[in-house]
């Protein structure tokens, strides 16, 4: 018989996103604060060992897909060994990773080849300018290159998560939707969450799903549509006529999706967290570093998660950044 982990309001957990670092080699405007954050100890991180450790413990529950996180995981060294010891946890069925994409044409291919399945790419403009305004750092990074080279090596479903923000990116709506005609791509975007220090964005610059997708429709009749085969998320997925690929939306502040949540998150520092707006973590780290028993601990956080986030009310469970818990 198969195990399941049931929350207190029945929803079937089976999704843990990890975070492998909180560190980032971009500062995007509504991520992090430009002048970065106090970095976690390289102590309090836990090792690829470690977390391997406590997903073997954990999957036995009820856990099936696994989501690689940071702050920017791929700048954290070898992550393809982690992968590996992920691939090689028996119950395990899907592992993903979300990333900037910086660094994706030199390491997809070994991360494929370690047992990566999929890859979410952070893709806020494709000008190369607007790319370096909102991420305040000048990489010469092409998001459409990296998404090209991910699916070479053989990594999909692919899909672009842009963060639409008005009077900075939200022109470019149509020019993503229009990638979706010749790629077999999942562009979704995304609802501004304005959250902690990055209130310089504010409910005025959140553009609401129903309006990205008039945008869209304004290039050719818009329908909805099945989105990938694959994948945990929240979105809302709609097809233009011929296209390859599909367009998304994902409503935080519009539309909650909190009711069917599935996940949990494993912090940098070993934390569990169960809603990426809470405040409600529990230890993992040290009780698994001394040896102790954490399917009690995980049992208590599901115990414990919350009916919906409160991010329309501002309150954000202490977080600075969205880099610290992986968005």
């Amino acid at each position: 018989m198969t195990t399941r982990s049931i929350d207190q309001f029945g929803r079937t957990i089976e999704y843990l996103r990890i975070s492998v670092t909180d560190k980032c080699n971009f500062r995007c405007v509504y991520c992090m604060p430009a002048e970065g954050l106090q970095w976690l100890p390289k102590s309090e991180i836990l090792t690829y060992e470690e977390i391997a450790g406590i997903v073997r413990r954990l999957a036995p529950l009820g856990l099936r897909r696994l989501r690689i996180t940071g702050g920017e995981p791929t700048i954290r060294p070898e992550l393809h060994k982690l992968i590996a010891m992920l691939r090689a946890i028996p119950q395990i069925e899907d592992i993903a990773l979300s990333t900037n994409g910086v660094k994706l044409p030199e390491l997809a291919a070994a991360f494929r080849q370690a047992g990566l399945d999929r890859v979410n790419l952070s893709a806020d403009s494709l000008r190369p300018e607007r790319i370096a305004r909102i991420s305040r750092r000048s990489l010469d990074f092409d998001p459409v290159f990296s998404a090209l080279a991910a699916q070479r090596a053989g990594l999909g479903p692919i899909k672009l998560n842009v963060v639409v923000m008005r009077g900075i990116n939200d022109d470019e709506v149509v020019d993503f939707a229009r990638l979706t005609l010749d790629h077999p791509w999942h562009v979704r975007f995304i609802e501004l969450m304005p959250v902690g220090e990055m209130r310089d964005l504010t409910w005025d610059h959140i553009v609401p799903s129903e309006e990205i997708l008039e945008r869209v429709a304004s290039i050719g009749n818009l329908a909805p549509g099945a989105g990938p085969a694959r994948g945990n998320g929240p979105a809302s997925y709609y097809k233009l006529d011929g296209s390859a690929g599909t367009v998304g939306v994902i409503t935080p502040m519009t539309h909650t999706y909190c009711s069917t949540c599935n996940r949990v998150r494993l912090t940098a520092d070993g934390r569990l967290r169960t809603c990426l707006f809470g405040d409600h973590e529990v230890n993992l780290r040290d009780a698994f570093r001394e040896g102790r028993d954490i399917v009690p601990l995980f049992r208590e956080a599901l115990a414990s998660k919350p009916l919906e986030h409160e991010l329309l009310q501002m309150k954000v469970g202490g977080l600075r950044a969205l880099s610290q818990v992986g968005g």
